[in-house]
């Protein structure tokens, strides 16, 4: 799934939605977790739940790896009910991958070929050259950290180096790398008042924004500051969604809760009069 692609389903759905599948089973309804396998059931559910008011799926690959040999398999068989059912859906590994460059190949081999994800959130600290085993894959997408939302951001990522932060040094680097139309950058939904500078950097590059619903970051404030005329923009909503409920009306909730994010960016679409 390339740009064009991506462009395409956001106009087609109204919606430019992310719903983060960060599965947790202390969390999910306690009659799921009766069954076989818990993490598909309810992923399952959310899925069939709000795959018609979002554009991608973003299983935090922490959630499964913590469940061992099960969560894995859970993850596999998320994926592939999504790439059977939903094959328009963008999805997206939240990974946080990168190492040396032979390490990176098989990060990258794991996730685009045996998993067949069409992105994953790279860590940029190693450089160009543990970035770009990713970036060799065509029409695969890859999500650089750029300015996230956590506190501990400011450890880092805000520190100055020949009169740059560091941040826009990282995103300044990486559009000289190859293929670097195929990079996107996560920005925290908190960044309101930096974020159009991040958007003169990558005028044309996808950014994946974290922090709107249980983080409390403002749906339209972020999105009038960083829309360009194709959106640019896939705004990620997790906690407030798959755990609007944990009763037997939790599919019902979910699905109430992405529409209504849903109606809201269709709003926005319209003012920017992309849709």
């Amino acid at each position: 799934m390339n740009n064009q692609d991506l462009y395409e389903r956001i106009k087609k759905k109204k919606s430019f939605l992310c719903v983060g599948l960060d599965i947790d089973i202390d969390k999910i309804p306690n009659f799921l977790r009766k069954n076989n396998d818990p993490i598909f059931s309810f992923a399952k559910s959310i899925i069939d739940a709000t795959s018609k008011y979002c554009i991608a799926y973003k299983p935090n690959i922490a959630f499964y790896e913590t469940y061992g040999v099960d969560g894995w398999k859970a993850l596999e068989k998320i994926i592939d009910y999504i790439k059977s059912e939903y094959p328009d859906i963008f999805t997206i590994a939240d990974a946080k991958r990168c190492d040396i460059e032979n390490t990176s190949r098989r990060y990258a081999k794991a996730y685009f070929e045996r998993l067949n994800f069409d992105s994953i959130t790279i860590s940029p600290y190693m450089g160009k050259d543990s970035v770009e085993p990713f970036l060799k894959y065509k029409d695969k997408h890859t999500i650089l950290l750029a300015l996230t939302s956590n506190s501990g951001a400011k450890d880092f990522q805000f520190n100055q180096c020949n009169g740059k932060k560091l941040y826009q040094q990282v995103i300044e680097s990486s559009i000289k790398w190859q293929n670097s139309q195929q990079l996107m950058y996560v920005v925290g939904a908190n960044h309101t008042d930096l974020i159009s500078s991040i958007r003169r950097i990558v005028p044309d590059n996808f950014l994946l924004i974290p922090g709107i619903g249980a983080q409390g970051g403002n749906l339209k404030q972020i999105s009038q500051a960083v829309m360009n005329d194709k959106c640019g923009i896939i705004v990620n909503a997790s906690r407030s969604i798959i755990y609007s409920s944990n009763g037997k009306d939790f599919e019902k909730t979910a699905s109430i809760s992405a529409k209504k994010i849903k109606d809201e960016m269709e709003s926005l679409l319209n003012d920017k009069k992309i849709i």
